[in-house]
């Protein structure tokens, strides 16, 4: 029988009843980070090399067959062309930050989109170099694709990843290369608590901010949300709950984007709304994924519980 590390156990129990509080800046109620996922032109395709394009999270209406799929193809271009810049003027007319969960590869792809994550003082989180599965890559193999992403995404936007977010899960071996690697303060590969935890890897703390697939708009492709009115209740009413929660336990709130579907203007509008239901609301701290990993480390070192 084969003994886990601390970071691969399962743990049923996290906080419990009555989670730490996490003291956001200004006594805020609820820390809101919304996420940009920046995939275009990271995702499989037969000019760089795989057998078949990728049609996952898009309009749909194509695929089923081997080869080049120009339609899926120019449907994650609307992400990068259009979608990123609608999005983009949205924050930047509230005063709203974000962070950028970007694939090496895809943002190599775009000067312009980087040179507005750098003006706009976006931060990034490596989402791998492209769209492949961990799982399936040897330890040499995710070694190299951590390190080409971390220099790639250091090139196009002037400052290196300080958190990881595997495209399709990690693998077994993702935390303990990303600790080896060194340079990151987080990874976001788990979706099991409201607040960061440490865990312990190789000996060493690791912080964990989770992340979450129910407040985000894959849901759209999913059968799941039809209108921007779906997504601006669905999102609003998490944020209200999380809200008023706040009044006594304060968390953390993550809303996932992929900018070839909410940067579609029926969708948009209802980001849009949400943004400003979200603006209405004193006591809320709008920011990056980077920003709660330093806070955590500031205010929340750790001790004997990491070892959860």
């Amino acid at each position: 029988m084969t003994i886990d590390p601390p970071h691969l156990r399962r743990d049923f129990v996290g906080y419990g009843e009555n989670p730490p509080d996490p003291q956001w800046p200004g006594g805020a109620r609820l820390a809101l980070n919304l996420c940009i996922n920046y995939e275009e032109g990271g995702e499989p395709s037969v000019p760089d090399g795989d057998a078949e394009s990728e049609t996952g999270l898009t309009e749909g209406g194509s695929g089923g067959f081997s080869g080049r799929d120009l339609a899926a193809e120019s449907m994650f271009e609307y992400g990068s062309r259009i979608g990123f810049w609608r999005v983009h003027r949205l924050l930047q007319s509230r005063g709203m930050t974000a962070t950028v969960l970007g694939c090496g590869l895809a943002l190599e792809r775009n000067p312009q989109v980087c040179a507005a994550i750098r003006a706009s003082d976006y931060d990034v989180c490596a989402h791998g170099w492209r769209w492949e599965r961990h799982q399936n890559l040897t330890l040499e193999q995710e070694r190299e694709r951590i390190r080409r992403t971390v220099e790639s995404i250091a090139r196009s936007v002037g400052s290196r990843p300080l958190g990881w977010y595997c495209r399709y899960g990690p693998s077994l071996n993702t935390r303990a290369l990303l600790a080896e690697e060194g340079g990151f303060i987080y990874d976001s590969d788990t979706y099991n608590d409201e607040l960061p935890y440490w865990t312990w890897v190789e000996g060493k703390p690791h912080l964990l901010v989770p992340y979450g697939l129910a407040n985000n708009d894959a849901k759209f492709i999913r059968g799941g949300m039809a209108t921007g009115q779906d997504l601006f209740e669905y999102l609003r009413d998490a944020f209200d709950v999380l809200y008023e929660e706040g009044a006594t336990q304060p968390k953390m709130m993550s809303v996932g984007l992929h900018l070839r579907l909410v940067g579609q203007p029926g969708r948009a509008a209802g980001l849009a709304r949400f943004l400003d239901h979200v603006a209405a609301h004193p006591d809320v701290w709008v920011c990056r994924r980077v920003d709660i990993a330093r806070h955590w480390h500031a205010h929340h070192p750790p001790g004997q519980a990491a070892t959860r």
